[in-house]
């Protein structure tokens, strides 16, 4: 099946594409929404321009929508962005859904308007054995936003392996923070030509409806 992949940067939706093509599926476009007031990644806070390198790192054409922060106009904005990749081709879309049935109820019903096929590689796959594959299949993340009252200032950055999984543990907090609980961009992989090295970054408090740490990425390479 000729698939686009949703695509955030962080770990679940690059494992979510990784399985799919293993899965014989070809991936052919990555779907990434930006917000109109920020111009980085929604949710995550990653830069547009870091994502646009992922993908060539990667091998596979990024393609970039900004939306604003208007849920019910984000659907329309969605399924005009998904439509356009119908229009080349696409028969399905992946998702990196572990758990949330409220989000895949979403996926499921908007992709039954659009005629095209939802692909959910890490759908029931319990979240530890989720982290677990990724680590071992040789990804590697950092974390780029975190709620502030979950994690402190010195968990921006860090990258995501066994260590700070037991952490996660210990606390009682999803390892694959399906909830928001933090976000992570992936910096190499099997999917890589190359990793991504971060040169400069600083964390950033940001003060909306929730306190959120995000890391201020400067320079990379």
């Amino acid at each position: 099946m000729i698939l686009v992949s949703s695509w955030s940067g962080g770990k679940d939706s690059c494992l979510a594409c990784y399985k799919a093509i293993q899965s014989g599926h070809q991936v052919r476009f990555l779907l990434n929404f930006t917000s109109e007031e920020y111009k980085r990644c929604c949710f995550h806070g990653t830069e547009a321009h870091l994502l646009d390198l992922q993908a060539k790192l990667i091998g596979i054409p990024l393609m970039q929508k900004e939306v604003g922060a208007d849920m019910v106009k984000y659907e329309t904005e969605f399924k005009e962005a998904v439509s356009d990749m119908k229009a080349k081709g696409i028969e399905g879309m992946v998702f990196g859904d572990v758990y949330l049935e409220e989000h895949r109820n979403w996926v499921e019903r908007v992709c039954n308007d659009l005629e095209i096929a939802p692909v959910e590689p890490l759908w029931n796959i319990s979240p530890l054995r989720v982290v677990e594959e990724f680590i071992e299949l040789g990804f590697k993340a950092i974390v780029v936003s975190c709620k502030a009252d979950l994690f402190g200032r010195d968990f921006i950055g860090r990258y995501f392996d066994k260590d700070m999984l037991q952490e996660l543990q210990k606390r009682e907090i999803c390892p694959c923070g399906e909830n928001g609980e933090f976000h992570t961009l992936v910096v190499d992989g099997p999917l890589f030509q190359r990793g991504i090295e971060i040169l400069k970054s600083e964390p950033v408090l940001r003060e909306g409806f929730w306190k959120h740490w995000f890391l201020d990425i400067k320079s990379y390479r």
